[in-house]
């Protein structure tokens, strides 16, 4: 064969080859994709089954509810909420800055059904309630981060706004998605959209109050109602939902934003959406994108919110706005430092305020309705009794001793003229009135002094701070130049007394800081460095009238300490409580001491040394004025401040009065104050008199020492005591008299005998002391 023919055949053959493997490889192809066609189907199916599986696990629990649940579910917008008194009795509703007014589908515009549907959801008439590719998308990015986590239909929007939650897990997801199908199931589209509308948030109006409902938004933007809106308003209303607060042409005030673009540029973005979905045509779309809406919005409007509201309304909403605030926070696992942060604090009163509002809730407070109206009457009626050339404004507290309720309060005198609450929230020197808290109570229970112990009532200076070098001064002298026993230096409220007792308990512990520590801290006073300075003793620190009440409730309350509280409980619309107030109590001072000290205050009252309450209750109420009154005055520099705190074994009534610019009045304040409490306890007493116990009497407690002692220097007796006073051997005169412990014991008859005081003194007092106690300048040392 020639050798062209044999290339021609071998060419041939290699031809034939390349064919045969062609064909080998085009049949294992198909064949890899008849494999990979059937596993697709096989794990596709797989992957459903699983799907629909793992959905009917999600949504197990969750029980297919009918058309009447679900029209209880989703038309159940906001329940109201309502303070209380102590009674039950309706105080007021809680006011919200939510205004909502559902109204039919026939009275909202179509534009704006067209508007929000072509915006929120352009495929609404064609679902079912759930766009599975929607769903899907949604699913991935929320898995992945990747793209848009958007997909929720209308209906499905209004299930997880008004029967669901905002957490992302697939359990609420898939509730949503049967939820949903429910809703369409049983309620028409127009219905669905209508009921969209009637509870989607708007921002906020005019007045600057946040808004829900179409109709509300209507109202509050353009002065309209809402099936009288044109293309361009509608538009703009059907925007706000994405975003109220940002889109809204409003700030809190009620004035109109100064940048309104956020609002306009979406409003632009519907009237596009809703052409692109053809519910308008282009000339229409062109119109209402070139209208000048700014000139459709309302001008601010203010509303005056005091003619329903008042010192009691804002008062119990604080409280128990404080407490459903720390819940939150504590449900956020907020540590306390981090709640105390102003920020972090605003940001969960903020959310407690949303849900108390909004919740229906009862507040059931501890205010008994006739006493709350009794004071304020009184307030209203006999304040002008606190005034001297100028207006006084007063902050009072009623409370039960045993329990610490607060009874009733005075804010002030006229809410609408101020609504600063002075009973609560102001914060002025305590005076003189802290002595029985501060000095006294501690000194007696730590067994420093009893109640003839004798302490130095002698012109004495400061010794440190920027005061030092100055003279120590009572309300009218700079001392009586004797040894007052404790009895006669409370009455007559002696500031240099009450320095020395508290310097020398001070000195005593070697702790400038102890009876903060052990005895103020455990009544919630505020924690400050003032109370180690010298002038602490004389009331130099600021507290609220609240927390000087607490003090006289502590030890009317034989030394145990309730804190003063407003709210009892916080329950829902079905009885459960949100909140329930416990009781603490905490033992600040011995039975002892404190039965002691309301001996001593009993002897204050009576005395009329300092405040002639006693007898201006006489005046009005004589059965009144037998009560078992015990307690304590408080005046500050200039007559600023002016206190008066006085308890019967039941209850504790304070009174703080002053000025509003913090300017001194005169020295007749304490006469004035007087006059008005003793107008407070009798409409007090006249409203509720079981809630003063007027028949019950303060007793000592039983473990109280009842020591003799010498009347002359407090000290034990004896009748062969003599002292050296300044080289002279002197006999201590042997008169007698009863000096009540908290514990230890009288000391031994000395030449220094009592508290403070300097050598000179003790010569001067030991020399002429006898005919000075016997004519002691009883003039009246207030603070």
């Amino acid at each position: 064969m020639s050798q062209q023919g044999k290339n021609s055949k071998k060419t041939k053959q290699q031809k034939n080859n390349g064919w045969f493997y062609f064909h080998i490889v085009i049949r294992v192809i198909q064949s890899l994709l008849l494999v990979a066609v059937s596993l697709f189907i096989m794990f596709g199916a797989l992957g459903v089954g699983i799907g629909a599986g793992y959905f009917a696990y999600l949504v197990e629990d969750t029980k297919t509810p009918t058309k009447e649940d679900l029209q209880k579910d989703l038309e159940d917008i906001d329940e109201t909420s309502h303070l209380a008194y102590a009674d039950g009795s309706n105080i007021a509703t809680i006011d919200t800055e939510l205004q909502r007014d559902s109204i039919n589908s026939d009275q909202i515009s179509d534009l704006l059904k067209k508007a929000v549907i072509a915006t929120e959801d352009e495929n609404f008439y064609q679902h079912k309630g759930v766009v599975p590719k929607a769903v899907f998308r949604a699913l991935v990015s929320e898995v992945t981060g990747i793209g848009s986590s958007g997909g929720s239909t209308l209906t499905q929007q209004i299930v997880k706004q008004q029967i669901l939650s905002d957490e992302v897990t697939f359990k609420r997801k898939a509730n949503e998605i049967l939820l949903a199908n429910q809703v369409e199931k049983n309620f028409s589209k127009d219905e669905i959209v209508t009921m969209y509308l009637n509870v989607s948030p708007f921002g906020r109006n005019n007045e600057g109050k946040n808004i829900a409902g179409a109709q509300e938004a209507a109202k509050g933007i353009f002065g309209k109602n809402a099936n009288d809106l044109n293309l361009p308003q509608a538009a703009f209303i059907a925007g706000l939902p994405q975003s109220p607060i940002t889109y809204s042409p409003y700030t809190n005030s009620g004035e109109l934003q100064e940048d309104l673009e956020p609002g306009l540029e979406r409003k632009d973005y519907v009237l596009f959406s809703m052409y692109r979905n053809h519910d308008i045509s282009k000339k229409e779309y062109t119109q209402a994108k070139d209208y000048d809406l700014t000139k459709d919005f309302q001008e601010q409007e203010s509303t005056d919110e005091t003619k329903e509201r008042g010192f009691l309304y804002d008062t119990v909403m604080n409280e128990s706005l404080k407490i459903i605030a720390k819940q939150l926070a504590d449900g956020d696992n907020i540590s306390s430092k981090e709640f105390a942060d102003e920020e972090t604090y605003q940001k969960y009163v903020e959310k407690a305020q949303q849900k108390l509002a909004n919740g229906g809730y009862t507040v059931k407070t501890t205010i008994d309705p006739d006493i709350y109206n009794a004071m304020q009457d009184t307030a209203e009626n006999y304040g002008y009794l606190l005034d001297n050339n100028n207006q006084v404004e007063v902050g009072n507290v009623y409370m039960d001793n045993e329990t610490g309720k607060i009874l009733g309060f005075v804010g002030g005198r006229n809410y609408e003229d101020n609504q600063f609450n002075h009973a609560f929230n102001s914060t002025r020197q305590a005076g003189s009135a802290i002595k029985p808290a501060l000095v006294y109570g501690p000194a007696i229970d730590q067994g420093l002094m009893g109640t003839n112990s004798r302490v130095s009532d002698y012109p004495a200076k400061w010794q440190q701070g920027e005061n030092k070098g100055d003279p120590i001064v009572n309300a009218t002298n700079k001392g009586t130049k004797t040894f007052q026993t404790i009895r006669e230096s409370l009455e007559h409220s002696s500031n240099i007394a009450s320095y020395h007792i508290y310097q020398a308990l001070l000195d005593e512990k070697d702790d400038t800081s102890f009876v903060y520590d052990n005895y103020l801290k455990k009544m919630n006073y505020p924690e400050t460095d003032a109370w180690t300075y010298e002038s602490a003793s004389s009331g130099v620190p600021e507290l609220t009238t609240l927390a000087q009440t607490n003090g006289f409730q502590t030890l009317a309350n034989d030394g145990i300490y309730q804190e003063g509280y407003l709210i009892e409980s916080i329950t829902d619309s079905h009885g459960d409580a949100l909140y329930e107030h416990e009781e603490k109590p905490e033992r600040v001072y011995s039975k002892q001491a404190a039965s002691i000290m309301n001996n001593l205050m009993r002897s204050v009252i009576d005395s009329g040394h300092t405040t002639e309450f006693k007898s201006d209750v006489s005046n009005l109420n004589y059965s009144l004025a037998n009560a078992d009154w015990v307690g304590k005055t408080g005046t500050t520099d200039d007559y600023k401040d002016s206190w008066l705190v006085v308890s019967t074994p039941k209850a504790t009534l304070s009174s703080w009065s002053g000025r509003e610019d913090n300017k001194g009045t005169d020295r007749d304040a304490s006469k004035r104050t007087a006059r008005y409490m003793a107008y407070l306890a009798n409409s007090i007493y006249q409203a509720n008199p079981d809630s003063l116990g007027a028949n019950e009497k303060f007793t000592l407690d039983n473990d109280v020492k009842k020591e003799e002692v010498s009347k002359f220097t407090g000290t034990k007796v004896d009748d062969n005591d003599t002292v050296d006073v300044d080289g002279s051997t002197m006999r201590v005169p042997n008169d007698t008299t009863d000096s009540y412990w908290a514990k230890g014991t009288p000391p031994d008859a000395s030449f220094k005998f009592g508290i403070g005081g300097s050598k000179k003194n003790y010569i001067d007092y030991w020399r002429n002391g006898q005919s000075n106690n016997n004519s002691n300048d009883n003039s009246d040392n207030d603070d």
